[in-house]
């Protein structure tokens, strides 16, 4: 490790020369993005009917799944109780429709909440929101499986305690991260997955006609089954509560250090080693990363830091248009240029501002930021929020023209997590601009996770890797450098074998991931011994978990949303000149490549 990894506690800010108006323009859009809006439209309900809660559609927060599918559904209920949700289940299980749960944001962007056809039934867990115990004898916390994140932190801080490693977006519910294995960053104690901390979960599953159609079923520590629905991707039963492990309250203090990444293949295997909640931010185009320096420190350290990260917060209507139409703009000229000048401008307000994070909960001053642990591992301001008729809006919000994004999320072992980071810097070294559009959406961020018990967990310590990126609203029209970001995604998934994030990703991760899982088959047991009827289960989940094909969707430009690996040139967009060829570094991939005819 360097010494200034080791040593560094000065904040490194990249100056800022000479722009043109538009630029100074766009920086103001960015530093407005970065002010706290005190009021906001809330998130809607993932789930419409027509008819009160019959015939109804689902999505997820985002308003699009990768295959932009409409899902619906015969009906949806609220169940407030355990023995609601008992009855519910029994009720769906005798008339032999299938069940999807839904959460009270839906978060998750593949179509794991989609039943197979209109005929089936949701079960929001919206209204289990109910923080049932928390033990501080026992340092154990017990919740229904629609509280959120949020709920749960504030809940146990409240008794002087802390969950240690969480997602850093507070509008998850437990029931819904646990199930696609969320997680936070660390390679400490026992790893960064919160599934990992649960000690007992009740799921309600499908029973026989003498069992009164509906069970309960309590897994603890030490039942083979909890390893099955620690992370069971919906397909086992209804979670109606969990219990997790905790720790004594305690304080941390973060530095965010900027480096060239020359070294981030050294550097990446290590530093999670060296910090407990480390994590890294590399902008590859810029040849930058971000070091987050973040470690436990005494209670009576002096500060009360606050993170409140900039992209989880209420953002003004108007800026986001802004910022979309500024995007959609460049990608229609192929103004690589004002990507890159847009990217540079973006990251350097966010170093600027710390990342969110302030000294006092008001103002960033200097570094360390010193805070207690429970204002400081999560954010999400833009769910504060009363109706303000959309003026302001969480970035995402499909009900106004804000960011519409694909997620590419994977895990790559350690060992092979420098060979990974230096095909991606050949790349950038080949088209160094390529990848400038990733730092509009704060690069690619990087997080520790070690191995699991849980059947469907990481299979060993790894490195995450969240690749944010420009969707186009036509599903028919190619990115710049479509080809590029398409040879990172697999080179990732086939070349390095690297484990799908259940909850992200396009259909393309998917392929071939279950196989990668060495206890795959007891999952399978146990999903058979739950619901041999499959009634949680569905074509998406069939698929994924290797039981029926039709996960690679065959059709033109099926390559261009990661539907399908181009085998023909008809799977890109000839007509734009997009061509599937093979991969630059990664001979074996198939990307679609832009063309220039009139050279051929």
């Amino acid at each position: 490790m360097s010494a200034e990894l080791r040593n560094s506690r000065k904040r490194i800010v990249t100056p800022i020369h000479e722009y043109n108006s538009y630029t100074i323009f766009m920086c103001m859009i960015m530093i407005l993005l970065q002010l706290q809006v005190g009021r906001c439209s809330p998130p809607e309900d993932p789930v419409k009917c027509l008819n009160g809660n019959s015939n109804c559609t689902i999505t997820n927060s985002y308003g699009a799944f990768p295959d932009r599918s409409t899902c619906r559904a015969a009906r949806v209920v609220y169940p407030a109780t355990e023995q609601e949700l008992v009855s519910q289940v029994a009720n769906a299980t005798l008339l032999r429709k299938k069940i999807k749960v839904v959460t009270r944001f839906s978060h998750t962007i593949p179509k794991l909440v989609c039943p197979d056809d209109g005929d089936g039934l949701l079960v929001s867990t919206k209204n289990l929101s109910r923080v049932l115990q928390v033990d501080q004898s026992s340092r154990t916390i017990t919740v229904e499986s629609g509280v959120t994140l949020r709920q749960l932190i504030n809940a146990a801080a409240k008794a002087s305690l802390a969950l240690p490693y969480a997602p850093y977006w507070w509008g998850l519910t437990i029931g819904g991260l646990i199930s696609t294995g969320a997680h936070g960053s660390t390679l400490w104690g026992s790893g960064s997955s919160v599934h990992d901390y649960v000690t007992q979960l009740r799921i309600i599953t499908p029973a026989t006609a003498q069992e009164g159609y509906a069970v309960v079923r309590t897994l603890q520590n030490g039942d083979p089954d909890l390893n099955a629905a620690r992370v069971s991707l919906g397909v086992l039963g209804v979670i109606s509560q969990v219990t997790l492990n905790l720790q004594p309250l305690f304080k941390r203090s973060i530095t965010h250090l900027t480096r060239n990444d020359t070294d981030l293949g050294d550097e990446a295997v290590q530093f999670g080693k060296q910090h407990e909640f480390a994590d890294l931010t590399w902008f590859p185009s810029q040849q930058k990363v971000v070091y987050r320096i973040d470690d436990r420190v005494p209670s009576n350290t002096s500060g009360n830091g606050l993170n409140d990260f900039p992209g989880f917060r209420s953002t003004a209507s108007l800026v986001l248009a802004v910022l979309r139409l500024s995007e959609e703009d460049q990608e229609s000229k192929n103004d690589a240029d004002g990507k890159c000048r847009n990217a540079k401008l973006t990251t350097t307000t966010l170093r600027t501002g710390a990342f969110g994070l302030t000294n006092d909960g008001i103002a960033f001053t200097r570094y360390p930021v010193v805070g207690y642990h429970n204002r400081l591992q999560s954010s999400g301001t833009c769910l504060d929020s009363l109706e303000d008729a959309r003026l302001t809006a969480c970035p995402w919000d499909p009900r106004v023209k804000g960011l519409f994004f694909h997620q590419t999320t994977f895990s790559i072992s350690l060992s092979k997590v420098k060979s990974f980071i230096q095909d991606v810097q050949k790349l950038v070294a080949l088209e160094p601009k390529a990848l400038c559009g990733l730092d509009l959406y704060n690069g690619i961020l990087m997080r520790y996770v070690t191995a699991s018990d849980a059947y469907l967990g990481k299979q060993e310590d790894a490195l995450d890797f969240d690749i944010t990126y420009y969707r186009s609203k036509d599903p028919m029209t190619p990115r710049l450098y479509q080809d590029i970001l398409e040879e990172v995604e697999q080179m990732a998934v086939f070349k390095y074998e690297a484990l799908p994030h259940w909850g992200k990703n396009r259909n393309v991760a998917f392929q071939g991931a279950i196989n990668k899982y060495k206890n795959a088959g007891e999952f399978l047991k146990v999903k058979q011994k739950y619901d041999p009827m499959g009634l949680f289960s569905s074509e998406w989940t069939d698929q994924i978990l290797g039981l029926k094909g039709g996960l690679t969707i065959d059709k033109e430009g099926c390559a261009l949303e990661g539907l399908c690996l181009c085998s023909q040139d008809i799977h890109c967009s000839p007509q734009r000149g997009y061509f599937c060829r093979p991969g630059r570094i990664y001979k074996d991939a198939r990307v679609c490549t832009h063309l220039v005819l009139s050279k051929q």
